[in-house]
């Protein structure tokens, strides 16, 4: 659990030191900084996207994810949490809720945190989630230093998220191939780009109910091998 741990530390240090230690800045150059992010975003999930080699899987994927994400409200559910944590420490920011989601989707995409994980389970080679603490911390702090402690609080689903990979890693070897994991990874590229145009404010996407779409090509590929 030491890769983790260790990405989910660099989350809460960045982000507390982007949310209390970084102040003063211009409001005009926080927007212009958040909107430079944004096209940042918008790159790095369409670039991962075009990584896919299954473009029906991740069609697939994506329409029967929003239904079930919609279904079950993801959304909803964490602001709300990200709303009681809010209210419960006495938060007065109002970003908190929105930094605590998108921060949370954006840390538990890709493939660093999957790839990663099963490294750090079944090898004890911790270097990728390093990697990953590192660059992890660096978007933790340019976040909240718009959005507030929100973002550091993402590091708890990080950490239940790699965790439970890097804990069932043995049993997830030989599910988890190589094709699942370029297509779980394409989707959730797509789900990085949407969170780019969030911040550029084009449309308000509800980018959380989209996460069950991640983990679908699991299921369709899985699915294709038994037929």
């Amino acid at each position: 659990m030491l890769g983790p741990i260790v990405n989910a530390a660099a989350i809460i240090l960045c982000g507390l030191g982007g949310t209390y230690v970084i102040k003063g800045v211009p409001e005009r150059f926080e927007n212009l900084v958040m909107k430079a992010v944004a096209l940042a975003l918008i790159y790095i999930g369409i670039s991962g996207a075009l990584e896919n080699q299954r473009v029906m899987v991740l069609i697939l994927s994506l329409v029967l994810g929003a239904v079930l994400g919609e279904a079950m409200n993801i959304d909803r559910q964490m602001n709300r949490f990200g709303l009681w944590v809010e209210k419960r420490l006495g938060f007065s920011e109002g970003g908190f809720a929105k930094g605590f989601v998108s921060a949370s989707i954006l840390f538990c995409t890709g493939s660093m945190a999957i790839v990663g994980a099963l490294e750090s389970g079944l090898q004890g080679d911790h270097e990728m989630l390093f990697a990953k603490a590192i660059l992890d911390g660096i978007i933790a702090i340019v976040f909240a230093s718009q959005m507030g402690a929100g973002v550091a609080f993402s590091a708890l689903p990080v950490l239940l998220y790699e965790g439970a990979i890097t804990l069932g890693a043995t049993y997830m070897r030989d599910w988890l191939t190589e094709e699942i994991i370029t297509e779980m990874s394409a989707v959730g590229s797509l789900l990085i780009a949407a969170i780019g145009f969030n911040f550029m404010e084009v449309k308000e996407i509800k980018v959380a109910n989209l996460i069950p779409a991640i983990f679908l090509p699991w299921l369709f590929i899985g699915l294709e091998s038994l037929f």
